[in-house]
């Protein structure tokens, strides 16, 4: 079932900066919470700030965001669970090149919650804390 909505193309669309067909499977109440004590970390909610969160990226990076590649799914009941691979460049010329465990929870055909599991010291060393 969950597997049906989240496809890989999502984050080669995000890369392209082109956010609406990446959030569309989003839930309206999207949870997504970004682990570590980072900067960035937290807990967000609703697909609305997700888009905000999304949209401060471009900024960060040279050229564009990481375009994360796929590197294996793992699916069952409402959950899907993908490793990802990113590889980019900060603005300040430092590599960014970060493995990604995200699990995505559904309900009603959607994304209802994301947990991003990543390398926080990598995050914190290339844009600060």
């Amino acid at each position: 079932r969950a597997g049906r909505v989240l496809r890989p193309r999502g984050h080669a669309r995000l890369a392209e900066g082109r956010l609406p067909p990446y959030l569309e499977p989003m839930a309206d109440d999207l949870r997504l919470t970004i682990i570590g004590t980072t900067k960035h970390s937290g807990t967000f909610t609703g697909k609305a700030t997700y888009e905000k969160l999304l949209r401060a990226l471009p900024p960060l990076f040279e050229g564009r965001v990481p375009l994360l590649t796929p590197q294996n799914f793992i699916a069952e009941d409402d959950y899907v669970v993908a490793q990802l691979r990113g590889e980019s460049t900060s603005i300040k010329g430092k590599p960014y090149n970060n493995a990604y465990c995200m699990v995505f929870r559904f309900a009603n055909g959607k994304i209802q919650e994301i947990m991003e599991y990543l390398d926080t010291e990598l995050m914190t060393t290339v844009f600060g804390n």
